[in-house]
């Protein structure tokens, strides 16, 4: 029996033009094993959510540069509950402020990941919590 692969969507939520490192986490993603979906820049949270149930995925990565992660991030998380999609793995990366993971996590951002944390980091954390 073939084990299903782990979807993927990673997203650039808001104005934010740098999307280095959201590939970067792309690239290893797929290296291992997932499928990745890349919806590309200037996303806005419908248009993340609206793809993030089109394409049926598991995850949703989000890289936030801007600071817009306390507008993006919960507008997300907000839309998902009503599309009654809650249950959806979402994670969050990007130059986010210590003081804000707390509330983050709060609304169901179930993990940060700033600058500097390995790729192998990411993809144990997705493996061991998206849910068979």
């Amino acid at each position: 029996m073939t084990k299903k692969k782990i979807r993927v969507l990673a997203a650039k939520p808001g104005l934010d033009g740098h999307d280095r490192g959201i590939k970067v986490i792309c690239y290893a993603l797929r290296d291992a094993g997932m499928e990745v979906i890349y919806t590309g820049l200037r996303q806005t949270p419908e248009q993340i959510v609206r793809a993030a149930i089109q394409e049926d995925v598991d995850v949703i990565a989000m890289s936030v540069l801007s600071g817009a992660h306390d507008y993006l991030f919960p507008r997300v998380m907000e839309l998902l509950e009503e599309a009654g999609a809650a249950d959806m793995l979402v994670i969050g990366g990007g130059i986010i402020p210590e003081e804000d993971i707390p509330y983050l996590k709060e609304i169901g951002i179930r993990a940060i990941f700033g600058p500097g944390t390995p790729t192998s980091d990411i993809v144990r954390f997705i493996q061991e919590n998206v849910s068979e």
